[in-house]
C-alpha cells in the first residue's frame, strides 16, 4: 500500500511539472489552458489519491475526496471561461486589425 501511494505521489508530481512546462512552452492561450487544466486536474487527483493511501487514518480520505470533487467541478469551469475569453480577445484583435487595414487603404 505504501509503494502504491509513493508511485501515485511521484506520478502526480511529474505530471504537475509537465503541466507547468506546458503552460510556459505552448504557443497560444488555448493550448496553455488545456495543459493547465487537463494535466493539472489529473496530477492533483493522483496526488490526492496517493496522499489518501499514505495516511493511516481514514479521516483524511473524505477531506481529500472533497478536494477532488471541488477540483472536478471548478477546473473545467475555469478552463471554459479562460478559453472563451481567449477566443473573444482573438476575435477582437482580428476585428481591430481588419478595421485598421481598411482605414489604411482609404
Amino acid at each position: 500500500m505504501n509503494l502504491l501511494a509513493t508511485l501515485l505521489l511521484i506520478a502526480g508530481a511529474v505530471l504537475l511539472v509537465l503541466a507547468a512546462w506546458g503552460v510556459i512552452a505552448l504557443p497560444d492561450a488555448l493550448a496553455r489552458q488545456h495543459a493547465a487544466t487537463k494535466a493539472g486536474t489529473l496530477a492533483l487527483v493522483l496526488v490526492c489519491l496517493g496522499a489518501a493511501l499514505a495516511m493511516p487514518e481514514g479521516e483524511w480520505a473524505w477531506r481529500l475526496g472533497l478536494i477532488v470533487v471541488f477540483l472536478w467541478i471548478t477546473l473545467p469551469l475555469a478552463s471554459h471561461l479562460l478559453a472563451r475569453a481567449a477566443v473573444r480577445e482573438s476575435v477582437e484583435q482580428r476585428t481591430q486589425a481588419a478595421r485598421a487595414e481598411v482605414r489604411s487603404t482609404r
